[in-house]
């Protein structure tokens, strides 16, 4: 098999929010190492599971990992965020529940080779589908001063952002900036000595960034809020994991305005918008894992799991 192997989060958390029935259609639009799909896969009789994932290697190994399921799984190599068009080319109108778990995956991680950690030296690619044309090269050496000082603050909450961005902008002048620890080095550089005592690694912000911008993670994240509900029959459910407050936020708000539905001022006397809730929320608050999770796996400590039903 693969090595692509990935400790699945809130596991337990998610099978229940799905509230899987054994002849219902399940999507789990973050494939990853196959760990919530074939728990998913295993309660199914006559249903169907479709799994999705941007990243070919994870999809090959979620192949195998799905086999013993057979004709119950089908595998799509697409973003979560074109599930509209994934289930219309399979010819299915309503599924009856979507499980989304975002961010990356240990494996990608883990690879050096993948150009996501800033602990292993490799080219910068930072791509979770090495068929997209953007690269974190390209940001890095070709985006401008200002928008690479936008992503670091937007999607990196970092609060060196024009510092860093200036630094690099400096160093690309005189030879583009090729590897991770060449990027690793620069941040460092360009941080005050308070900066780099602090626990958490220097580049962990500007890499989050970096990635974020790479593969257009919280504009899927919108897109597919914007599509997933539809896509649910009555009764079905969207689970969604988020790692970082920014996809958060947008889960949160998404989920919160379907389930409000009458947008009209609150000093309106009566309903003119005509607008429904499209669904209810499960918990108000998000579901985080508990202690033994994170002593098995610290990497589920950001980790937030919210859950709404379709109307």
């Amino acid at each position: 098999m693969s090595e692509f192997y990935h400790v699945s989060v809130l596991l337990d958390e998610c099978i229940e929010g799905l509230n899987i029935k054994p002849d219902g259609i399940y999507v789990d639009g973050t494939l990853g190492g196959a760990g919530h799909s074939s728990q998913i896969a295993r309660r199914l009789t006559t249903g169907m599971l479709i799994g999705i994932d941007r990243d070919p290697v994870a999809l090959k190994a979620a192949g195998e990992r799905l086999a013993p399921y057979g004709d119950r799984v089908k595998l799509v190599h697409s973003n979560f965020c074109e599930i509209k068009q994934v289930l219309r080319d399979l010819n299915i109108d309503g599924v009856d529940g979507i499980l989304l778990d975002l961010g990356v995956s240990s494996p990608q991680l883990d690879d050096g080779a993948r150009g996501f950690s800033y602990m292993a030296d490799a080219p910068l690619d930072m791509r979770m589908n090495n068929e997209d044309p953007l690269t974190a090269a390209t940001v890095v050496n070709t985006w401008s001063q200002e928008e690479l000082k936008r992503i670091l603050y937007d999607y990196g909450e970092e609060r060196y952002a024009p510092r860093i961005a200036e630094a690099i902008c400096r160093r690309r002048a005189e030879k583009p900036i090729e590897t991770t620890l060449e990027l690793v080095d620069i941040i460092r550089s360009a941080m005050p000595a308070a900066a780099l005592r602090e626990k958490q690694h220097p580049a962990k912000r500007s890499f989050q960034a970096i990635r974020i911008a790479v593969n257009d993670e919280l504009g899927s994240v919108e897109k597919v809020m914007e599509d997933a509900i539809p896509c649910l029959n009555p009764g079905g459910r969207l689970a969604i994991i988020t790692f970082h407050s920014l996809e958060d936020r947008i889960v949160k708000n998404g989920m919160a305005s379907a389930a409000k539905g009458c947008t009209c001022p609150p000093n309106f006397p009566v309903c003119v918008c005509g607008k429904k809730p499209k669904v209810r929320l499960i918990s108000r608050k998000p579901i985080v894992s508990g202690q033994a999770e994170l002593d098995r796996n610290p990497r589920a400590r950001s980790a937030k799991l919210r859950v709404c039903e379709k109307l």
